[in-house]
């Protein structure tokens, strides 16, 4: 707080010192700085001071308070951006060919920055991601850290390291993909996501004995997870055209050339996917393991060596006969 009370001070020093110098030399440009100067100064009193420092304290959610502090940013910049051009520049028409000129520069030499500018007020207004989703977005991965102007900065996942854990890097993702790509957001208004683990049996195995096991094992594990999820979808259905998603795990069954595939779905956290999984998975290995009526099936293949006889084989044999 003491560093805006001082960035504010400045500008009214500034502010009064232009006025004091126009008061002596009146010249155009003087009172156009000082009428810039004005308007930033009261915009940075409303906005940087009374909304962002002052107001949006009483919003106890630190991701609703982070994400309104960035809307007001982005607001306070178009705000006095648009108010110092309609005050300094006086005549209409050449208020539009100013905005002309300036809007065909910034399309053609700033594409890029003015794309990833729109990129973030699409982001902030549409509610795309807020600080702390998982996203996917143009094959990006991660966990946002930060919204800016230009770039969304995320902890990477994935890459060389499986089951959706952190990398270690941090990736700054350009805000215009927004425009243009599919943005995938696993914790936008749940926390859970379905898991699969694939467990492959032989064909002489008590199968229906395997199920039941399984079934055990993974209902046991999830069900705090189950509950929740079944209570997020229920709100998911007031917010959106939802069919009813089955939450409860199940154990599904498909026949191969090799083996009996058996697959045990159920639901997990986001962020704990690979910890639930390699629990699940030693749980029900064990219990499999303990029951000699069920064989867990591994890719083999039969090799068949046949001896073809040389003519000095041959000879040699036609000898000793």
């Amino acid at each position: 707080m003491a560093r805006e009370i001082l960035t504010f001070i400045l500008l009214l020093v500034a502010t009064a010192i232009v006025w004091a110098v126009n008061l002596t030399y009146e010249n155009v440009y003087l009172q156009n700085l000082l009428t810039v100067l004005l308007v930033a100064t009261a915009t940075y009193l409303v906005f940087e001071i009374l909304l962002i420092k002052i107001g949006t304290r009483r919003i106890s959610d630190k991701r609703t308070r982070y994400s309104l502090n960035k809307v007001f940013y982005v607001l306070s910049i178009v705000i006095f951006l648009v108010v110092s051009t309609l005050l300094v520049v006086s005549d209409p028409s050449s208020l539009l060919v100013a905005f002309g000129i300036i809007g065909a520069a910034i399309a053609f030499a700033l594409q890029d920055v003015f794309k990833n500018f729109v990129g973030s007020i699409i982001i902030m207004a549409g509610s795309l991601f807020r600080v702390g989703d998982r996203i996917e977005i143009d094959g990006f991965y991660g966990d946002v850290m930060d919204i800016g102007l230009m770039n969304s900065t995320l902890m990477e996942i994935r890459e060389w390291v499986d089951g959706d854990q952190a990398t270690g890097r941090i990736s700054m993702v350009p805000n215009g993909l927004v425009i243009a790509h599919t943005v995938q957001n696993y914790t936008k208004d749940h926390s859970f996501i379905w898991d699969e683990i694939f467990i492959p049996v032989t064909y002489d195995s008590d199968w229906r004995k395997a199920i039941t096991l399984i079934t055990e094992v993974i209902s046991r594990e999830s069900d705090e997870v189950t509950r929740r999820a079944e209570e997020e979808i229920e709100r998911l259905g007031e917010k959106y055209y939802l069919s009813r998603s089955v939450t409860q795990p199940a154990v599904y069954l498909k026949f191969t050339d090799n083996w009996i595939a058996l697959y045990a779905r159920y639901t997990t956290d986001v962020r704990s996917r690979r910890v639930v999984n390699t629990r699940i998975s030693k749980l029900i290995l064990e219990r499999l393991e303990a029951e000699p009526a069920i064989t867990v099936a591994s890719q083999t293949e039969t090799v068949t060596l046949i001896r073809q006889d040389t003519a000095e084989n041959k000879e040699e044999t036609e000898k000793r006969v």
